[in-house]
């Protein structure tokens, strides 16, 4: 995968925001070697605690149509919010995810600001160590983010909160819809990143409501506006690359999943040699 100029010097300038999905959690293994599940598998494994086989058979149905709000809204008040928080910990907690390599060489990109709508704790647990406790982890409910933003903090935001507060976390329908009414204000700092940082989607789906939400609506209002970047594997955005790169305004840097992504790790492993001789080129000029 080749990085473009463009963002290389975005990053070795601090200008970008990194927006970490789900899939970068699926680099991590637990003492027994397995792999945090995706939103399908969480909700497949949930599947399983049920038994009713109507509302199996409805959820599996939801599942099917990759509406996966609504299956985890079934799923929710099926088992009961008490079921349900245990599920989350079960599945995002309790196995004790360790970081990876990817992890390790995103932190050594060293951005200001980090986005990531996963509410487990891989990343954040990594980079708090490695930073001393520089970098703040802040919940779209926190209401210090702007503060934190103007006072140039070592930011991870997270948009869907956290496993440590389960009863928080935005994981269905209604959850999408209260968290949009009650905390406009975290959605409208979303807004203003996209306008004033390039975003670079990494392990991201872009079937995410939020993702999709924001993407539209910078899109509709900046077209024209430099494009943001979004890194993706060549069989999720297969014959749709070029209609999601105009609704979006996207520029999709695509890479080959075979072995585990192994591709898509080489590639952050290199992205942080080039940002450096890039920062070395800035410092000797002096042209920050």
């Amino acid at each position: 995968m080749k990085w473009p100029n463009q963002l290389i010097k975005c990053i070795a300038r601090n200008r970008s925001v990194l927006f970490l999905g789900a899939g970068l959690s699926k680099n991590s293994v637990d003492r027994n070697g397995n792999h945090p599940k995706d939103w399908k598998g969480f909700l497949e494994c949930g599947i399983e605690k049920i038994d009713s086989q109507s509302v199996k058979k409805n959820i599996k149905k939801e599942i099917d149509r990759d509406n996966y709000l609504l299956a985890c809204e079934l799923l929710k008040k099926k088992l009961g919010d008490n079921d349900f928080i245990d599920l989350l910990k079960d599945e995002f907690e309790r196995p004790q995810f360790q970081e990876a390599d990817i992890h390790k060489d995103i932190f050594k990109l060293n951005q200001r600001i980090v986005i990531t709508p996963n509410f487990d704790k891989i990343y954040d647990s990594y980079a708090e160590h490695e930073s001393q406790g520089t970098i703040h982890v802040k919940k779209y409910d926190e209401t210090d983010i702007a503060d934190g933003l103007r006072r140039h903090d070592m930011l991870i935001l997270k948009m869907h909160g956290s496993i440590d507060s389960p009863n928080k976390v935005i994981f269905t329908q209604k959850d999408y819809a209260k968290a949009r009414i009650q905390y406009a204000k975290f959605y409208k700092i979303m807004e203003a990143l996209l306008m004033t940082h390039t975003f670079i989607f990494i392990g991201a789906g872009i079937n995410d409501p939020d993702v999709r939400l924001l993407l539209e609506n910078y899109s509709a209002m900046f077209h024209t506006a430099m494009p943001h970047y979004f890194v993706t594997t060549k069989e999720s955005i297969k014959n749709k690359e070029d209609i999601y790169s105009e609704i979006f305004n996207l520029k999709f840097l695509l890479y080959d999943s075979r072995d585990n992504h192994k591709e898509l790790s080489d590639s952050i492993h290199e992205l942080v040699t080039l940002v450096e001789v890039e920062r070395e080129e800035i410092a000797k000029s002096q042209n920050w």
